[in-house]
């Protein structure tokens, strides 16, 4: 019987989740399988996928064919690795132990990689906070500033609306003084 290693899909509308399955090659997208290896959810960054690492190393082994998306996470999660380090193993290139220790200096390799990515991606977001800060302090000062000018203006202008009245009520009051001292 042939089988494949696929993706059966799950979760509701726009919000795909899905299960990485062994079926036969015969079976609908969704229906039955034979067993299920682990999930993936395309909807987290990064992508989270939960792999039974063994049992899909078996299937592999055994000639399962995976989908091109599900090659492309057995591959990143190191399944293919193994396999390639197991078929040096059984040609006799090295021993067992050789080659779990290839495996796990590749494991931590990409461990580091994948930590120096993240690293930096949370420098760039933390520098991209800081310049919208800044940004938004400079604009806040623009209008901290024409604010202060537009009150200035008012001020001034309200001043100029008191002094002419003042101006104009001074004359009129030292009038009567005056016609009184001439008297």
């Amino acid at each position: 019987m042939a089988t494949k290693i696929r993706l059966q899909r799950n979760g509701r509308k726009s919000y795909a989740f899905y299960s990485i399955v062994i079926a036969d090659v015969r079976a609908p997208r969704d229906g039955k399988f034979i067993e299920k290896i682990g999930t993936y959810n395309p909807n987290t960054n990064p992508a989270t996928v939960d792999l039974n690492f063994e049992s899909a190393l078996k299937w592999v082994m055994n000639g399962a064919q995976p989908t091109d998306t599900v090659r492309n996470i057995l591959s990143r999660e190191g399944v293919y690795m193994k396999k390639h380090l197991l078929g040096g193993v059984a040609k006799g290139a090295f021993g067992e132990a050789e080659a779990e220790a290839k495996f796990e200096a590749w494991k931590n390799n990409k461990q580091s990689g994948l930590a120096a990515l993240k690293a930096k991606e949370e420098a760039e977001a933390k520098a991209e906070a800081k310049a919208r800060l800044e940004a938004e302090k400079k604009v806040n000062e623009e209008i901290a500033k024409k604010v202060a000018e537009k009150k200035a203006a008012e001020a001034a202008a309200k001043v100029e609306a008191e002094a002419p009245a003042t101006e104009e009520a001074t004359p009129a009051e030292e009038a009567p003084v005056a016609e009184a001292a001439a008297e």
